[in-house]
């Protein structure tokens, strides 16, 4: 089954840095919107809390002598006393006793702090005077049982110059400097997470697409996959346990069957053999032939389905082409067709010799079975690659990739097979890692055995 090629737009990693990207904008915006809504928008209510802030400081600053008179500010009187001087129009503070005398203040104080004359903590308020707004704020300080009335004035010009001039360029500055950073620093640290978090599932996707009838003993590991994907691969690998089981009671089943039909088999053809002969007793014969052929077949295809049933060891292909053409002479006499093996050299691979010989006889065995009358069948050994060609009527085109599938039968054999003999040649050549493939040629059909595994060729000894 092909894995369906899924475009960039279905990415986890697309999604997640999209999610991101996406919010982090409409944080950005959603919080630049209500930043700028309340500078413009609540600026007096902005004022408010600035005000009452400032004149909470001032509070908190403020100094005392012996006898428990206020005196300044402390570090703060030089940067005060420079405000207030150089901005007498713009804003003033005054401090205040209990009776509303006044005990400290500015160069010169503002009018409209007579109208601040609130002892409650916090109280804020906006006034006109002389064609300008003005916003004011008291504090109360207790200082040795003893209240104290913190009064602060400022313009709202100059309020809205301090802040829109100057304070509101440097947040615009700091809001681009803080979406940048969250973009680009906070994205590539997003994109390297999901990258490392993500290589893990890379890993076991490849191992589970590697993964075949013939390796359903293997399982996908858990080891540095993120928790959320662990019950998956623990399901799959679940999965993976129930195919094995059925796959090997389905061989295991497959192999007992053909085993236990070959004695009655043989029973039957040796009661009909007792007969007399009659047309009916040599037809009965060469279906039991066929019949016997058959499950021999498929005992041999449940065999060379289990790779623990080989022995590898290293085998001369020659040698072993050779033995095959020895034991299929009588057949290739029979149908007028010769039959010739180059090189004559030993060539070595690794591969099970038995297997081998089962390989070369069934391909050989077709090839005979398909091959013109008075033809010739070239096998060419070397060290990667064994090709059998016959010069036959060869495969339709679209026949050629179902050849090698179970009890598929060509249209020109000249006898009654099972269908099954490219199949068990499949079958051993995926078990040793090779790769088998059938071509037509003109005229003919070639099948070529890759060997894809170390090779050896040397010379042979004289």
């Amino acid at each position: 089954m092909r894995f369906v090629k899924s475009s960039w737009s279905n990415s986890l990693s697309f999604k997640v840095l999209l999610a991101y990207v996406v919010g982090t904008v409409l944080t950005i915006v959603l919080v630049s919107a209500l930043t700028f809504g309340f500078v413009f928008y609540k600026s007096d209510w902005l004022a408010s809390k600035d005000v009452i802030n400032f004149t909470h400081k001032m509070a908190d600053a403020l100094l005392f002598d012996l006898d428990g008179q206020p005196i300044g500010f402390g570090k703060h009187d030089d940067e005060l006393n420079w405000i207030f001087d150089s901005l007498h129009r713009e804003a003033a503070y005054r401090v205040l006793s209990e009776d509303g005398r006044v005990m400290l203040g500015s160069a010169a104080t503002l009018g409209i702090v007579d109208t601040v004359l609130v002892a409650a903590k916090d109280q804020f308020q906006k006034v006109e005077r002389e064609g300008l707004a003005y916003y004011s704020a008291a504090s109360t300080y207790q200082y040795q049982g003893q209240s104290w009335i913190i009064q602060f004035a400022v313009s709202q010009r100059f309020y809205n110059l301090m802040h829109k001039g100057f304070a509101l360029p440097f947040m615009v500055f700091g809001v681009v400097l803080f979406s940048l950073v969250m973009l680009f620093v906070f994205g590539g640290c997003a994109y390297i997470t999901l990258r490392c978090t993500l290589n893990p599932l890379r890993d076991i996707s490849e191992s589970a697409a590697k993964i075949s009838p013939r390796s359903l003993n293997e399982r996908l590991s858990a080891a540095n996959i993120p928790t959320e994907i662990v019950p998956l691969v623990d399901s799959f690998n679940r999965v993976l346990a129930r195919l094995e089981n059925g796959y090997r009671i389905q061989r295991e089943f497959l192999a007992t069957a053909a085993h236990e039909l070959k004695t009655p088999l043989a029973l039957i053809r040796a009661q009909i053999e007792m007969q007399d002969k009659t047309p009916d007793r040599l037809m009965l014969l060469n279906d039991i032939a066929h019949m016997s052929r058959q499950v021999q077949q498929l005992l041999l295809l449940a065999e060379v389905s289990e790779e623990q049933n080989f022995k590898l060891d290293r085998v001369d292909v020659v040698k072993t082409a050779n033995e095959v053409l020895i034991y299929l002479l009588p057949m290739a006499k029979a149908a007028d067709v010769q039959v010739r093996i180059k090189p004559e050299t030993i060539v070595i691979w690794e591969a099970d010799n038995a297997a081998l010989f089962i390989l070369i006889k069934n391909l050989l065995e077709n090839a005979i079975q398909h091959a013109p009358i008075a033809s010739e069948i070239r096998i060419d050994i070397d060290a990667t690659q064994l090709s059998l060609r016959d010069w036959g009527p060869g495969v339709e085109q679209d026949k050629l990739a179902v050849m090698f599938e179970r009890f598929w039968r060509g249209p020109h054999r000249r006898d009654h097979g099972a269908g099954l003999g490219l199949a068990i040649c499949s079958e051993i050549a995926q078990t040793h890692g090779w790769q088998l493939s059938a071509h037509n040629r003109i005229p003919g059909l070639c099948f070529t055995l890759v060997n894809t595994n170390l090779s050896i060729s040397r010379p042979i000894q004289s």
